[in-house]
């Protein structure tokens, strides 16, 4: 398994210098537009709150981009601190050869 070396970006800073600093939004309009409080919004933008599938697609609607966009920001970045945080992981042996063994 490859790990990607780089942190990803958190989906709340492409929010922030994408999308709102650009457009001249500010997080008080965006939270109105999305119908969620100003203080979710905020969470996400400052890297403490995560891109639910939910936010996914009240993002994807507002900046007409797809929910899948700002899911695999998250994930990018959920997988990268996970991998990361702690290497219990890396203890694990496979139960199975690679798949490249079985079709060679």
């Amino acid at each position: 398994m490859k790990i990607m070396q780089r942190k990803p970006t958190h989906p709340g800073q492409i929010l922030k210098e994408d999308y709102l600093e650009p457009l001249g939004v500010s997080i008080t309009e965006l939270s109105k537009v999305l119908g969620i409080s100003r203080k979710t919004l905020s969470k996400i933008i400052n890297e403490r709150g995560s891109v639910t599938p939910e936010m996914a697609l009240k993002l994807s609607r507002a900046f007409d981009t797809s929910p899948e966009f700002w899911i695999n920001l998250q994930r990018n970045y959920d997988l990268w601190v996970a991998a990361n945080k702690s290497k219990d992981w890396e203890k694990i042996s496979p139960l199975v050869e690679p798949l490249a063994y079985h079709n060679a």
